[in-house]
């Protein structure tokens, strides 16, 4: 179906002609001595017909142009067949640590040595494209939390965004209470009982304006359920002056708070020591409940404008070119 966004533009149409009736010149009292004979030999009378023939072409491409001009500024749009979206599902928020701590590389993937970013981008975006019917949405957090992508069906979309994200970008600290506290504020108007934040980091809560406890406390007042993920291996060996070390390169993590956090709002602790883990976390996150939500539907709209300006951009340059053309030969 063709709709026009602002239809009162169409007004505007009479506009030239009004401002031509306006503007016409004044009628002369003096009279003219004619002479017949010699103007029909000059040929004066042909001369006199083709003018007034391209004139009246002229002014009716003119015309044309202005009404595409008109129509373009009317926004034009084609809105198509009503779409129904999914009608069963979830309301997810995940919150991703991109602190500098994340830049660690114990975690193996495919034989290959990884930070724990990628591990997280590999296992999280495919549990993203399988989430059909799920409202989705991305939190990054390090210094500060901020919202990547709202809630939404939008997959594909989600999935590239978190691949896009990069280590640092949200400065080297860590805002656990924070993330929370974005993630509820997005989440409250959601349908209650059901409101999920998956939150996953590697370390402990050292900057920000929220406390993770206070946070914690405000979603499970909220009704806002939270599965908290702790990421990073218990060991790894580096070579040092003396043969090899073994560390403990989670030592920062504070599985204390990220198990209280999940208590408090009647959600989960996992703890993720590699991708495999990893994996099997989210096969378990899988399995909440789905909610009913209110059926929607959307109408996919397309803009027209183009196609009027463009063409009286085209009618434009072909006035410019007879007009030109016109003037060489006289």
């Amino acid at each position: 179906m063709l709709s026009l966004v602002w239809p009162w533009a169409l007004a505007l149409a009479p506009l030239p002609f009004v401002y031509r009736w306006l503007r016409k010149p004044s009628e002369t009292k003096i009279q003219a001595l004619r002479a017949p004979l010699l103007a029909a030999a000059a040929g004066d009378q042909g001369s006199l017909k083709a003018t007034t023939w391209y004139n009246r072409v002229l002014l009716f491409l003119l015309a044309v142009c202005w009404l595409c001009v008109l129509l373009a500024v009317a926004q034009p749009v084609y809105i198509g067949e009503p779409v129904a979206l999914p009608a069963n599902g979830r309301d997810i928020l995940i919150a991703v640590d991109i602190s500098g701590s994340m830049e660690r590389d114990d975690m193996v993937i495919g034989g290959r040595q990884v930070n724990r970013l990628v591990a997280v981008k590999a296992v999280v975006g495919d549990f993203v494209v399988k989430r059909a019917g799920d409202r989705l949405g991305l939190i990054l957090f390090g210094e500060k939390a901020y919202l990547q992508t709202p809630l939404t069906f939008d997959r594909g979309t989600m999935q590239t965004l978190l691949l896009e994200a990069q280590i640092g970008f949200a400065g080297n600290g860590t805002a656990i209470g924070d993330a929370i506290g974005l993630g509820v504020k997005r989440l409250q108007d959601r349908p209650k009982d059901h409101r999920v934040l998956i939150l996953m980091t590697d370390g402990s809560s050292n900057t920000g304006e929220l406390n993770p406890t206070e946070a914690a406390d405000l979603a499970r007042r909220a009704q806002v359920k939270i599965y908290t993920i702790g990421i990073g291996a218990e060991r790894q060996e580096s070579r040092g002056l003396f043969g090899r070390n073994v560390i403990n390169p989670s030592a920062d993590l504070d599985e204390k708070t990220l198990t209280e956090i999940a208590t408090t709002t009647g959600g989960l602790y996992f703890r993720a020591r590699d991708p495999k883990e990893l994996t099997g976390i989210y096969e378990q996150l899988n399995q909440l409940e789905p909610i009913e939500q209110d059926a929607e539907t959307i109408r996919p709209i397309a803009s027209l404008f183009h196609w009027p300006l463009g063409f009286s951009f085209v009618l434009s340059l072909a006035i410019a070119a007879a007009r030109s053309r016109r003037g060489s030969l006289v």
